[in-house]
């Protein structure tokens, strides 16, 4: 009979330092987490606090003097609920577009066996790295008569290069058995994605829904660029106006009426901004780790 072997000195002492470096990044993370969440529960506690606790400054983590009027001034402003559709409608339509053209895209950079498509593999990627700037882009949205419009916050992002590597390399980790069945019984290019890659690719596809959506709810910079009309204003220009007050007439008119305070406006205008991906994301977590996972490695 073998008896099992004791650890020896080396052993504990190893057994000490794991347990030592997971306290230690317990540790790190969870004071990231209290610096990262601290300033969205004051968000929040102004937005619900009354007008005079805000005023002196009473307001911390719990709301003071809870009342709802600043939420309601906000759904009842015209130009907010614009800009909520405008972002509403570019985060779906672009997400759904995006998703639609990266996943077709990556399936015959993932084949196997086509000549030149790796050289093809690193036109895309070099796209990556390079841009032809700021001017020329503007120029070029220009001559095809994007700006002001809400295609101009869709076209340009139709494929993330990033994204088309992570389904690309998802691709390539299914099982190759699968696709050469289906092509001796007969079926076709079409066929094969979308009837075996798409149904097996679920996982991440989640993952870049949510990737692209928040890529494309917190835009700034292309609307700020592209977009001067109010009528295709979004979220991120409406708060925007808000903090500088220099546009926004109509939260002036709130304000000199003095209905709410005005940081209760602002920290309302923000809870109401980031409300609609903190409602999605938790729905799509569960997809989110696997599809990035197993997209960022190769079998």
């Amino acid at each position: 009979m073998i008896l099992p072997r004791k650890a020896g000195k080396g052993g504990i002492r190893q057994g000490a330092d794991a347990w030592g470096v997971e306290i230690f990044s317990f540790l790190v993370i969870f004071l990231l987490s209290v610096v990262m969440l601290l300033p969205i529960l004051h968000v929040v506690a102004k937005a619900f606090s009354a007008e005079w606790a805000i005023v002196t400054g009473r307001v911390g983590l719990w709301p003071v003097g809870f009342q709802w009027d600043a939420m309601k001034s906000i759904f009842n402003s015209r130009t907010f609920l614009t800009a909520f559709f405008n972002s509403t409608f570019t985060a779906v339509a672009g997400t759904l577009c995006t998703l639609t053209i990266t996943a077709i895209t990556a399936f015959p950079l993932s084949t196997r066996g086509i000549p030149g498509i790796k050289g093809i593999t690193l036109v895309f990627v070099f796209t990556m790295y390079f841009s032809g700037g700021i001017i020329p882009t503007y120029l070029l949205f220009h001559s095809y008569g994007l700006l002001n419009t809400r295609a101009i916050l869709i076209i340009p992002g139709l494929i993330n290069i990033w994204h088309l590597l992570i389904i690309k390399n998802y691709y390539e980790g299914l099982p190759e058995s699968i696709i050469e069945s289906a092509r001796l019984d007969g079926a076709n290019y079409f066929t094969v994605f979308f009837r075996l890659i798409a149904p097996l690719s679920v996982p991440v596809y989640a993952a870049i829904v949510v990737f692209t959506s928040v890529i494309l709810w917190n835009n700034y910079f292309d609307p700020m660029m592209y977009i001067n009309s109010a009528r295709l204003q979004t979220l991120p220009l409406y708060l925007r106006d808000m903090i500088a007050k220099a546009q926004n007439v109509e939260l002036k008119a709130m304000l000199l009426e003095g209905a709410v305070a005005e940081e209760a406006m602002i920290a309302a205008s923000i809870v109401a901004s980031t409300l609609p991906i903190l409602l999605v994301y938790p729905f799509m977590q569960r997809h989110f780790v696997k599809g990035v996972t197993m997209g960022s490695v190769k079998s």
